[in-house]
């Protein structure tokens, strides 16, 4: 009987992951039909007012210079990968302590505060050059782009979210904790959660851009160099590819980040398909 009950167990859960793909794929079918739609009228204007391919490529001339010119594309592609990997994770392990504190402190919110909004306004551009000057053409000047364009968002949400505590749940947590870490770690940080994602997907995003730019600025690898070989040459069908590659890197890093939300934070996006559905 125990075997039994296990089996319909197991079934069900089938069942359940089976309707919640069902589910979600229902919620993606407009956003397909529009990039499906989009692509169709793209390749039907290239094709009936004959545009030049040096000029327009159309979505099956830049499918097919990709997979033309995939192995110089996936050489490049590591590059970039390990340089968004490296400076995304700086970002991570560096804004979230450094948002804690100045949630935390008064004296850290006056003085820090201000000068990671100072380090924000200055264009990451500008500096660019200058960090090849200082570090060279290795990888350090790249990772060095990313931690920056995508480290002030992160900040930013996390402070948002670990001061967005109400009042009276703060003043009710801080009597029944007995400690200042297990306030922090089991209530504060809890709620902080869905503020500190949506950071990460802004972050993430940044990252992908400060890569290429980095690699636009001073580099002899990586696709952001590739894009302006690329530009030079007038081979607008591999920058075509490139950006297709960019744009699946881009929606590969923001999917991650939702799938980690949805596992780490149930409560907050089950809440949002409920109402969804209550609507």
């Amino acid at each position: 009987m125990d075997v039994q009950e296990k089996n319909y167990s197991k079934q069900g859960k089938g069942h359940l992951r089976w309707l919640k793909f069902l589910y979600n794929l229902k919620e993606s079918i407009p956003s397909i039909l529009s990039v499906g739609a989009v692509i169709v009228f793209w390749e039907a204007a290239v094709r009936i007012f004959k545009i030049p391919s040096y000029i327009l490529p159309s979505p099956s001339a830049s499918v097919a210079a990709l997979i033309q010119y995939w192995p110089y594309i996936k050489q490049n592609l590591f590059t970039t990968l390990y340089e968004i990997g490296v400076g995304f994770g700086a970002t991570v392990l560096i804004s979230i302590p450094i948002a804690t504190l100045i949630s935390y402190s008064k004296v850290f919110e006056k003085t820090l505060y201000p000068f990671m909004v100072f380090l924000q306004l200055i264009p990451k551009v500008a500096i660019g050059p200058l960090f090849v000057v200082w570090f060279g053409f290795g990888k350090l000047p790249k990772i060095l782009m990313v931690f920056l364009l995508s480290f002030f968002p992160l900040l930013m949400d996390t402070v948002a979210g670990l001061k967005s505590l109400n009042g009276r749940l703060y003043y009710m947590a801080r009597t029944m904790s007995d400690s200042e870490w297990k306030f922090y770690w089991k209530i504060k940080l809890p709620n902080a959660l869905p503020s500190i994602f949506s950071g990460l997907k802004t972050s993430v995003s940044m990252a992908t851009v400060g890569a290429v730019v980095a690699e636009f600025l001073g580099s002899d690898s990586g696709l952001g160099y590739l894009l302006l070989r690329a530009n030079g040459d007038i081979n607008t069908r591999l920058l075509f590819a490139i950006l297709i590659v960019l744009c699946l890197m881009g929606m590969v890093f923001f999917g991650i980040v939702e799938i980690l939300e949805k596992k780490l934070i149930p409560w907050h996006v089950s809440q949002r398909v409920n109402d969804k559905t209550a609507k």
